[in-house]
C-alpha cells in the first residue's frame, strides 16, 4: 500500500485553512481561527491515537490531550457560555492515562493514579459554584479516595488502602462544617504516631 504523502496532507490542511478565512471574510462564518486549529488538533490527536491502536501505549497520552484541546477550542466557539472546556480538557488527560492502565494493567497500574486525579479534577470544575466550597472539597478528597481504592482493588497493592480511608474520611468532613476540627484532628494523630515510632525506637534500643 503506497503511503500518502505529507505534502498532500499539509496542502489539504492549507486549502482548508484558506476556504474558512474567505468564508469569514465573507461574513458567512465567525470564528474560523478557532474551527481551523480545533481541527487541527482534533486530526494530531486522531494520528497518536492510531499509533496508540497499533501497539504503542504511549500514543495515548499526546492523542488524548490534543484530542482535548482541540474539543476544548471548539467548545468554546460552537457552545459559548456553556464553561465545559476545563473539564474537557482535565477530562481528556484521565482519559489518556485510563487508555495507558488498559493497554498493559499488569506493569502499568500506577496510570490509575493521574488518571484518577485528572477525573476527579474534571468533576470537580463541573460542580455547581451553589454547592460552595464545602462540596467542591467533598469531590476532591473523595475522588481521591476512590483513586486509591482502584490501586488496592485493581492493582493488588495493599498499601493504597490507607490513603484512601484516610482521604475517604477528610471527604466526608469536607462536606460538614467540621473540616476546621478535621484539621486538628489529624495534627493530633501525627503528633500521636510521631510521638509513638519513637517510643517504640527507644524502646527497642533499651
Amino acid at each position: 500500500m503506497r503511503r500518502i504523502d505529507p505534502r498532500i496532507i499539509v496542502g489539504a490542511l492549507l486549502i482548508v485553512g484558506g476556504v474558512l478565512m474567505l468564508l469569514q471574510t465573507m461574513g458567512l462564518l465567525e470564528n474560523v481561527s478557532d474551527l481551523f486549529f480545533g481541527g487541527i488538533f482534533l486530526i494530531a490527536g486522531a494520528a497518536f491515537l492510531y499509533v496508540f491502536a497499533t501497539g504503542s501505549w504511549w500514543g495515548a497520552i499526546p492523542g488524548c490531550i490534543l484530542l482535548g484541546l482541540g474539543a476544548t477550542i471548539l467548545s468554546d466557539s460552537l457552545l459559548p457560555g456553556t464553561d465545559i472546556g476545563g473539564a474537557i480538557f482535565l477530562g481528556s488527560i484521565g482519559l489518556a492515562f485510563w487508555l495507558v492502565y488498559l493497554s498493559g494493567r499488569a506493569e502499568r497500574w500506577w496510570a490509575i493514579i493521574p488518571a484518577g486525579v485528572m477525573t476527579t479534577l474534571a468533576g470537580v470544575t463541573l460542580v455547581p459554584e451553589s454547592f460552595g466550597g464545602f462540596g467542591t472539597g467533598g469531590v476532591f478528597f473523595l475522588g481521591l479516595a476512590a483513586t486509591f481504592l482502584l490501586v488496592a482493588l485493581l492493582a493488588g497493592q495493599r498499601w493504597a488502602y490507607y490513603p484512601a480511608a484516610a482521604l475517604g474520611v477528610m471527604g466526608v468532613l469536607a462536606t460538614t462544617p467540621y473540616l476546621e476540627f478535621a484539621n486538628y484532628l489529624w495534627a493530633a494523630v501525627l503528633i500521636a504516631v510521631g510521638g509513638f515510632l519513637i517510643f517504640r525506637f527507644f524502646q527497642t534500643r533499651s
